[in-house]
């Protein structure tokens, strides 16, 4: 055997090897970072319809949630932990009993619902921005049924929850959603991960 073919076929073994370790013997793919966060909002508001779609689940005959439902929500580089609380007058005065762990705040208000509900959305909103256990979390705020035709946009949400003054030099978000458009929804989430992996970041520099 000529040294040319001799060469040849060393080349071609160790290309062969090269690939079956790089199929083979990749190994797992590193775990995804876990995140719990807290969900909240008044009845109605529409957050277990959006958790159930964002899990691929049904969400024929959704009810008002009792006390509180938690649900691993995937997604590429995350997965999120989101222990949704119930929004009943019942249930509200509770809520704070599980901010405690929390790392990003999810809040759904109704961006269609009457004035005095908005009003009741807002002073919760207000409340949980302010609150020690929460402050200083990252926050998405999704203003709801944006699909439906009394839907106030998230340009008059700002003005009338007084976002800007409030949470000034805090980490939040706003947008509109809706069932009917899931990618959204998901699109905010992802802006939501990049801000729980911002804090992680600045936290491990100190």
């Amino acid at each position: 055997m000529s040294e040319c073919m001799h060469l040849t076929l060393c080349i071609c073994r160790i290309g062969a090897y090269t690939c079956f370790r790089t199929l083979c013997c990749k190994g797992p793919p590193p775990p995804r970072p876990e995140y719990d966060l807290v969900c909240i909002g008044l009845t109605g508001s529409g957050k277990t319809s959006l958790l159930s779609r964002l899990c691929s689940e049904a969400t024929d005959n959704i009810g008002p949630t009792t006390g509180f439902s938690i649900k691993a929500v995937p997604f590429q580089n995350a997965i999120l932990n989101v222990k949704e609380l119930g929004g009943a007058d019942s249930i509200k005065k509770y809520w704070s009993r599980y901010y405690q762990g929390s790392q990003g705040v999810v809040f759904v208000l109704d961006s269609a619902s009457t004035d005095e509900d908005l009003e009741m959305a807002r002073t919760e909103l207000h409340s949980a921005l302010q609150h020690p256990q929460l402050c200083t979390l990252p926050f998405l705020i999704l203003a709801n049924h944006q699909d439906k035709p009394a839907a106030r946009t998230t340009q008059e949400i700002k003005k009338y929850f007084e976002l800007e003054p409030l949470a000034r030099g805090k980490s939040w978000i706003l947008e509109g959603s809706s069932v009917d458009n899931i990618d959204a929804v998901k699109q905010s989430f992802t802006q939501l991960i990049e801000l729980l992996e911002d804090k992680d970041q600045d936290t491990g520099r100190i």
